[in-house]
């Protein structure tokens, strides 16, 4: 059985009866206990894995199989699962378990998939390291002694190191696509409002959007087109026709040939130094498949970083609010007042990232300097958002580096907070825009993935995954992948 194969692969195997799902599941358990000291899941549902696959076989034998029958997968902790913990990687959430399952979850599960665990992840989804968790980092399975990217780092680790064939992340300003980059796997950030983002613990509510890692294109694909669709419990959620990705499952995505204009942004590539070469040698990839390579400009592309942790942080700031010792979550002990109360639940509760940027939001929000700092944050996103609308006039695509470099070491950034915000410098402009982008490896650098991101116009995700099939038809990076047990 091999644990790197692609979901068609292992749907295949077991329409074929090669293996049943329950076997299936049993061995990527297996690999998930094999690979604890990864540390990428925070909770591992064996029982109700079992279950579900157990359920799965049924309905092989009922002939009422689909694309994802059977097919295991893991959440990223900060989706909604009922009956399974919920925990956000915070310590405020440490034994919640939630009442109701996220649309993602529900629609997933609808589709047969069978739930393996959640994985770990960034506090609140706020990191760019997975170090900020309150159940430890997780680790890159490239090299231990490396990190894995943030947010999502738990989802990119497990898929690199064949725990999982998918699973979901989320991304606020990179934190599907770094962490895909860091761990050599692809991931994708669909346009904001394609998925819902009922039963998705808030963040940055204007910036956060839920999306899927995978070996290659097609996986994203797959998921990616159960996943999304309006959901009336969720006003932000895009009423655009569902049928975006119809036929996927079962014909494949078709590598796109058309010829398109990808652009290469100057202020990208300008400090470029690990993994300049590979880019390059992707950017000719597509030249070499009848694409045309255009250099272009986004020139307020450095105002993304301080743009981008003043909204977010704002937007902290209130989403976290709800988290007071009172309603749910961690409760102080013997609290003095009910003053005494919100401190210490809140300060015993959240981490030091977490609270750093609660408090950076909530002085943009105060009186006297909402019009100095938030305002202006929001008119910079204006013009980053407008920057990449004039792109798309004359390109059909944006080839660009997803991170400066490869996989840090762990301690390496974390006392220096501006330099792992700097991490996301390449990924942040995408998300003030709202913009579908993803990442795919494009090569290694002393034995470690570099990835390269593609960023498309809005509900372009079709074209972004089929250009990424065309891509990954002539090479072969996504199917390298790293030792472990």
């Amino acid at each position: 059985m091999n644990e790197f194969a692609t979901i068609g692969e292992l749907a295949r195997g077991l329409r074929q009866g090669d293996y049943s799902s329950v076997e299936l599941i049993r061995h990527y358990l297996a690999r998930i206990d094999a690979n604890s000291t990864l540390n990428t899941f925070i909770t591992v549902a064996e029982d109700e894995a079992l279950n579900a696959a157990a359920s799965a076989d049924q309905a092989f034998e009922r002939g009422e199989a689909g694309p994802l029958t059977g097919i295991p997968l893991a959440h990223k902790d900060i989706f909604c699962t009922q009956g399974i913990a919920t925990t956000c990687g915070s310590r405020i959430l440490e034994n919640w378990i939630a009442p109701y399952d996220a649309t993602v979850v529900d629609r997933l599960a609808h589709a047969g998939a069978v739930l393996l665990g959640k994985t770990n992840m960034d506090e609140f989804a706020m990191g760019s390291s997975n170090e900020n968790s309150y159940f430890g980092a997780a680790l890159n399975p490239w090299d231990s002694s490396r990190v894995p990217g943030g947010s999502s780092g738990g989802s990119a680790a497990a898929v690199a190191a064949g725990l999982t064939p998918v699973a979901t992340g989320t991304d606020t300003g990179g934190s599907i696509r770094q962490p895909a980059a860091f761990c050599g796997v692809a991931g994708i950030k669909p346009t904001y409002g394609r998925v819902s983002r009922y039963g998705m613990a808030a963040f940055a509510s204007s910036l956060d959007q839920a999306g899927v890692f995978g070996h290659d294109a097609q996986d994203l694909a797959v998921v990616l087109s159960i996943m999304s669709g309006f959901d009336p419990r969720d006003s932000t959620s895009s009423d655009r026709a569902d049928s975006w990705l119809t036929g996927v499952s079962e014909s494949g995505l078709k590598p796109n040939d058309e010829g398109l204009t990808i652009g290469l942004p100057s202020e990208y590539f300008k400090d470029l130094n690990e993994g300049a070469t590979l880019l390059q040698a992707a950017a000719k990839e597509f030249e070499n498949a009848g694409c045309r390579l255009t250099q272009i400009s986004l020139p307020h592309t450095d105002a993304a970083i301080p743009a981008y942790y003043i909204i977010a942080g704002a937007e902290a700031s209130t989403n976290l609010a709800r988290y007071d010792g009172v309603h749910f979550g961690y409760r102080c002990e013997n609290p003095k007042s009910l003053e005494d109360l919100y401190q210490r639940s809140r300060s015993e509760g959240f981490g030091i990232e977490v609270k750093r940027r609660i408090l950076t939001g909530t002085y943009a929000l105060s009186v006297g300097y909402f019009d100095a700092y938030y305002l202006k944050a929001q008119k910079l996103r204006r013009l980053i958002q407008q920057d990449f609308l004039s792109a798309f006039e004359e390109v059909d695509l944006i080839l660009a580096p997803t991170t400066p470099g490869v996989a840090f070491h762990t301690g390496d950034l974390t006392d220096d907070p501006v330099a792992m915000y700097q991490q996301d410098i390449f990924t942040i402009p995408a998300s003030l825009a709202g913009l579908p982008a993803l990442s795919l490896p494009c090569g290694f650098t002393g034995g470690l993935p570099i990835g390269m991101q593609l960023i498309g116009p809005h509900f372009s995700e079709r074209r972004l995954l089929e250009t990424s099939a065309l891509y990954q038809q002539n090479t072969d990076w996504h199917q390298r992948h790293p030792e472990v047990a």
